[in-house]
């Protein structure tokens, strides 16, 4: 299974951003799409997930109300809106599968390459 993320690039602060996660090369029926950043100096850290079948989904405190999780099955694509965003969201973003929904990094196996998003203050 392959995963390519897309849609990073500068923004300044306030503006929206839509990433995308194209998922290939096999079958994940049953497993959940976790979207992850990672800023400079600092550890990878979790931002929300969505169970690809259902629908349920959940992000992290510090986007709660800022960012949703969406994902489009035919098109085997999963996305992160993210609005209001501030120099703080700076950060490589990754999407990856597990096979449930979770926050857990250790739990997910297949790993984007990342997108860099950059907000300008």
């Amino acid at each position: 299974v392959q995963l390519v993320e897309s849609g990073g690039r500068l923004v300044q602060t306030g503006d929206s951003l839509r990433l995308s996660c194209v998922v290939s090369g096999g079958t994940f029926s049953s497993a959940a799409m976790g979207w992850f950043r990672q800023a400079p100096g600092k550890e990878r850290e979790f931002v929300g997930a969505i169970d690809w079948n259902g629908g349920n989904n959940y992000c992290a405190d510090y986007v709660k109300g800022r960012f949703t999780i969406s994902r489009d099955i035919p098109k085997n694509t999963g996305y992160l809106q993210m609005n209001m965003l501030a120099p703080e969201d700076t950060a490589v973003y990754y999407c990856a599968l597990a096979p449930l929904l979770t926050k857990v990094i250790d739990r997910y196996g297949s790993w984007g390459q990342g997108t860099q998003v950059t907000v300008s203050s």
